[in-house]
């Protein structure tokens, strides 16, 4: 199926024993766009067309996500990884350029560590490095109350029941609410993001991810690991108005990266940057990746 207006296509694509749902467009070296929660591929709808003129670009629903595939399990970071190692394979790419906003920016951290051969390039926009996340949310008073609706996901069926009969007014409160551009987001956009949450199994695949990543395990997993280092050149940009992320995470991240590392802050600018200030966003990253 072809988007005319826009010229992107849809497809999906099997990897890693699921099917992904993707958006594609363009020829040229792979770039590859993560999206974050709750979100979908309509995020990046800014960036399709332009990084599309230099690059093939492909933006994937993530494991549980709108039109991907909805297992009961696999929302680890390892696994979540995978996923997108998988995706390059299929394509036929050696390597592809990794971009990532919030939850999939951390995916984009942790493929970078997981498989750095199959790295080009790294982009990360207002997404904390995994191992920085933890770290932050037990000694960090300020990411504990920014974060406090994660602990409150961690509690099993009430946040889906909940989510459920208030949908309409947490996608408005949710995007809205933490955006320093409110007109970045239009009532039709709320209302595609609140459709593609009400597809069977979406609302408790998506907080899977929140839950696998909070889990005793993953912490007893990652606490204290010495993480290894991304050895691709790496960008950061960061909505310095986050009101979602504290400012202490996008902090010192270079010390999680042995390559040429640079990192810029977006000024008024909150946590949805790609949709917030897509001209700079645009950019960055053009420049960026095309180095």
């Amino acid at each position: 199926m072809t988007d005319s207006n826009f010229g992107w296509q849809h497809c999906f694509i099997e990897t890693n024993h699921i099917r992904l749902h993707c958006v594609t467009q363009g020829e040229g070296e792979l770039v590859i766009l993560l999206h974050g929660f709750p979100e979908f591929w309509y995020s990046w709808r800014y960036q399709i067309p332009t990084l599309s003129r230099h690059f093939k670009v492909v933006v994937p629903d993530l494991r549980g996500y709108n039109d991907s595939d909805k297992p009961n399990t696999g929302y680890d970071l390892d696994t979540l990884s995978a996923d997108i190692q998988g995706l390059i394979e299929y394509l036929g790419y050696a390597r592809a350029h990794i971009v990532g906003h919030d939850w999939g920016g951390t995916i984009a951290w942790h493929f970078a560590q997981r498989f750095p051969h199959w790295l080009d390039r790294l982009a990360i926009l207002n997404a904390p490095h995994p191992q920085q996340f933890w770290q932050e949310f037990v000694g960090n008073l300020d990411q504990l109350r920014r974060s406090w609706y994660l602990f409150a996901l961690q509690v099993p069926e009430l946040p889906e029941w909940l989510l459920k009969q208030n949908l309409r007014r947490f996608v408005k409160e949710f995007f809205q609410g933490q955006a320093t551009r409110k007109g970045a987001f239009t009532a039709q956009d709320t209302e595609l993001y609140q459709a593609a949450l009400e597809k069977p199994g979406a609302l408790s695949a998506i907080l899977s991810h929140y839950r696998q990543l909070l889990s005793p395990q993953t912490w007893l997993e990652h606490w204290n690991r010495s993480p290894q280092l991304v050895t691709v050149p790496t960008l950061v940009l960061w909505g310095e108005d986050d009101l979602l992320l504290s400012r202490a995470l996008s902090q010192q991240l270079d010390r999680f990266v042995s390559a040429p590392f640079n990192f810029k802050l977006l000024h008024q600018c909150g946590h949805w940057a790609p949709q917030e200030v897509p001209q700079t966003v645009n950019r960055e990253l053009l420049d960026f990746l095309r180095e």
